[in-house]
This record gives C-alpha cells, structure tokens and sequence, in this order.
C-alpha cells in the first residue's frame, strides 16, 4: 500500500478509524492528520477569537479523539506502547521526544500490535 495521501488519511481517521486504538499507523498517516488538526486548530480558533465567541472552540471536540488514536496507532507501528503518548506531558523535554518517537520508521514486519501497514509496499 503506498503512502496515504492527505484525503485519504483524513477519511480514515475521522470515519473508519476515528477511536480504534488497536493496530499500527504509517508516519504518513499520523503527519497527514497532524497537519489537518493543526490546520482545523488554527481556523476555528481564529474564527472564534475573531468572532469573540469562546464556545466555538467545542468544535474542535470531534479533531481530538482520532488525534489521541492515530497517535497511539502510530507509537504501535514503532514497536512502543501507546501509553508512552504521556511523555509529552513532560515539560520542556517531553514534546521533543514525543515528535521524536513520532518520525522514526516503523518496525518491519508484524510486531505485538499487528501486520506492518507497508506489508503490501
């Protein structure tokens, strides 16, 4: 399978894989996400600074659960386990080592959590 283009990742993030927690992510899929939360973070809060309306933020809500999951999908593909997403919540240095974890390739071939994403590539 090749890499997940930013329409694709974004249907199976926020439809068919919107809170599984089980299974592995490519990086493309977990980047691709990064962006449209980042890109969805961006606007509807500026829209609601702008418009002076803190409440609109809640729709942000339906951006953080797939976020959580791809992000532990993701931890799985490396071979770690997703509780280790609490090292962000680490000051300073826990964000660095989070993105870290986040950019390293996979492990080949199936592991604990399931088949490798790229077993079809």
């Amino acid at each position: 399978m090749p890499r997940m283009s930013f329409i694709e990742t974004s249907r199976t993030c926020l439809t068919t894989k919107y809170a599984t927690f089980s299974g592995r992510a490519r990086r493309s899929e977990y980047w691709w996400y990064s962006v449209l939360y980042v890109v969805a973070t961006a606007v509807i809060g500026g829209i609601s600074w702008a418009a002076e309306a803190p409440l609109l933020s809640v729709l942000l809500l339906p951006f953080i659960v797939p976020m959580l999951s791809v992000s532990v999908r993701r931890l799985h593909d490396t071979g770690r386990t997703g509780w280790r997403i609490l090292i962000a919540l680490i000051p300073v240095a826990g964000p660095v080592l989070y993105l870290a974890g986040m950019a390293v390739d996979g492990v080949p071939g199936a592991n604990q959590y399931g088949p490798s994403p790229k077993a079809d590539d």
